[in-house]
């Protein structure tokens, strides 16, 4: 098994429309994806790109705001009022061969395989097994987004 490319870096935020507005005008976004709700995963959603060079894209933001109090961002949020980065997504083949492969190494894997914000299958891996960063495992999609 082997981990693909890093698909996006996952920071959850108070208020998508401030992040937007401070990836934009501060740190040279240059598009901002429409938000939408993602409610069975209790988050609010916007994709930000990042500038490329050369010819290269950029490295996509995904902003995540919590969809309501039970949200597990709430928690996040409550011990970081200004956010702040939550998990880096890498991308797989096959999710369910990623998926038994980290279960193989002895790490824990968060819930089964569901649907993420890319419209793929998804699951996470425990902070505490992964270097102390949360890590989201996507299926790559099938259409760029």
């Amino acid at each position: 098994m082997k981990l693909g490319r890093l698909n996006h870096i996952g920071v959850a935020t108070p208020s998508l429309e401030k992040s937007i507005a401070y990836y934009r005008d501060v740190m040279g976004a240059t598009i901002a994806h429409e938000p939408f709700d993602l409610p069975a995963q209790g988050v609010k959603v916007c994709f930000v790109d990042t500038p490329g060079e050369n010819g290269t894209a950029g490295t996509q933001i995904e902003l995540i705001e919590p969809f309501d109090a039970s949200s597990p961002i709430t928690a996040f949020i409550a011990k970081n009022p200004a956010g702040g980065q939550h998990h880096m997504c890498y991308e797989v083949a096959d999710i369910h061969e990623a998926k038994a492969w980290f279960e193989g190494l002895g790490k824990r894997v968060l819930g089964e395989p569901r649907i993420g914000a890319h419209g793929t299958p998804i699951f996470f891996v425990h902070p505490k097994d992964m270097n102390g960063v949360l890590t989201e495992i996507m299926e790559t999609p099938k259409e760029a987004h």
